[in-house]
């Protein structure tokens, strides 16, 4: 009772514009947490990964002019303007912000609930990189809607979203916040439903049948946005072949090899996974559904992360994470994890690791592979922190760094159609920049020293973002 009583007026002071408290235990606003401003910033001596998957520059000067980049080359060649606020880069290393495509303004708080982050999730995705992301699925729509409007009038800090509407998906999902499509009539209905209040994209959800996934695409297109999924009775061959555009959770969660599956019919979790650790990579069922993939230009999304907290062996999620939980929700996670460590449940070490290497098999292929965080699961994926991780998973299935960064910015803003103003270090984008310290090139793990994002050429002081949203995942 003295839990839910905390929770009841905390999440009525979540309504407050400032919540989170600063170092000096005054509460913190969006100002607070501004390291630079100034209309005219130099950074000098930086290893430059640019987000075109290129090899690295080293020893460059990047200049940001009133939120544009208006210079990068070589220091030698590249000299800071008189009255530039000059940073020393050396021995850091600059990335694009990350523009991450498989995100959720919600967290999950036990059984079948998701409670609304409203508050912490977009200072906490920016304190990750993260400068645009498209949340994949609402509990909440409107208030997605509200965030990503307040985002970019300014008055919130946050990255820039491309808003998907709630979920679409037939009965059986035992979620209450969730509505059950009632047929293809229903399915349209929904979709411009949600396209007249302003979302930009869809997902389809597991228990979907083909004849709704079908009407919800042609409508979406209709409306000019894009469908994506996390299917289940219906297969990626099929949702292929019905025009979708994207697919979640790179092979994960493909239902394609399930010897005797059902039309419109989810298999059992146990055989969707034994078709998964029995699939072969090299065999021809694999490569035939790449190549319509590809040919079709259906981009895949990777989200390593989540999958990463149901294998035995894996690490728990970083201090700096748990620390941002609320007190019952980490202690949630790590019950959780501890039974995902005994192996009892989730994918063995041997699977994991070979689908993360065929989402790679697919990106070689000519796909378009996508990144994302999807901090559902039982919570072990915390913005902030998970878009580091995601692109050291990445490394880790054989991507080269700068082949992962891409797949994290400049992929994700092709897909969103953003690439004409983020996704890349490019003279006439938008200054938007992650700084790091250290070599990532040369220890991935060095990602974890994040001190500073730029967006729009604002810079962002991470760490006291972080210290104000202590407590505050799980919770608002």
């Amino acid at each position: 009772m003295a839990w839910r009583q905390r929770f009841q007026a905390a999440a009525l002071a979540g309504l407050l514009p400032a919540l989170g408290l600063a170092a000096d235990g005054k509460p913190a606003t969006d100002k607070d947490f501004t390291a630079y401003a100034q209309p005219v910033i130099a950074f000098t001596h930086a290893t430059v990964v640019d987000g075109t998957g290129g090899k690295a520059a080293h020893d460059q000067t990047l200049v940001i002019d009133h939120g544009r980049i208006a210079a990068l080359g070589k220091s030698s060649k590249v000299k800071p303007p008189e009255g530039a606020t000059v940073i020393d880069a050396q021995g850091k290393t600059l990335l694009p912000g990350f523009v991450m495509v498989h995100e959720h303004m919600f967290y999950p708080a036990g059984g079948a609930e998701y409670n609304e982050m409203s508050y912490s999730f977009p200072r906490l995705y920016l304190a990750g990189g993260d400068t645009t992301v498209r949340t994949a699925g609402s509990m909440m729509p409107y208030a997605d809607l509200n965030v990503r409007d307040a985002i970019a009038r300014g008055t919130v800090i946050g990255p820039d979203m491309d808003v998907t509407g709630p979920y679409l998906n037939g009965p059986g999902l035992p979620i209450p916040a969730v509505h059950a499509l009632g047929g293809p009539d229903d399915a349209e209905r929904t979709v411009n439903y949600w396209s007249d209040e302003g979302v930009t994209s869809y997902k389809a959800y597991m228990q979907i049948t083909r004849d709704e996934l079908k009407r919800a695409i042609d409508t979406a297109h209709a409306r000019k946005a894009k469908v994506t999924a996390h299917l289940c009775s219906v297969t990626y061959r099929e949702a292929v072949e019905l025009g979708i555009d994207n697919l979640e959770h790179g092979f994960f969660v493909s239902t394609d090899f399930v010897k005797d599956k059902q039309p419109d019919r989810c298999p059992a979790n146990a055989d969707v996974r034994q078709s998964l650790a029995d699939l072969d990579p090299a065999s021809p069922e694999v490569a035939s559904l790449i190549r319509l993939m590809v040919q079709r230009h259906v981009a895949l999304t990777s989200t390593l992360t989540v999958f990463e907290t149901f294998v035995a062996g894996r690490p728990k999620a970083p201090a700096g994470a748990l620390a941002l939980m609320l007190p019952e929700v980490r202690a949630q996670y790590e019950a959780s994890w501890s039974r995902a460590q005994a192996g009892k449940s989730g994918y063995s070490a041997e699977t994991y690791a070979k689908l993360a290497r065929l989402e790679k098999q697919y990106a070689d292929a000519g796909g378009l592979l996508l990144a994302g965080t999807d901090p559902t699961g039982y919570g072990g994926v915390v913005p902030g922190f998970a878009s580091k991780r995601e692109i050291e998973l990445l490394v880790e299935a054989g991507f080269r760094f700068e082949q992962a960064v891409q797949v994290a910015t400049l992929n994700g803003a092709r897909y969103l159609g953003r690439d004409g103003e983020v996704g890349t270090l490019a003279v006439g984008k938008r200054a938007d920049v992650v700084v790091i310290d250290g070599d990532p090139l040369k220890d991935v793990a060095a990602m974890e020293r994040m001190p500073l994002v730029f967006k729009n050429g604002v810079g962002y002081d991470t760490r006291k973002i972080f210290d104000a949203m202590h407590d505050s995942v799980g919770l608002h």
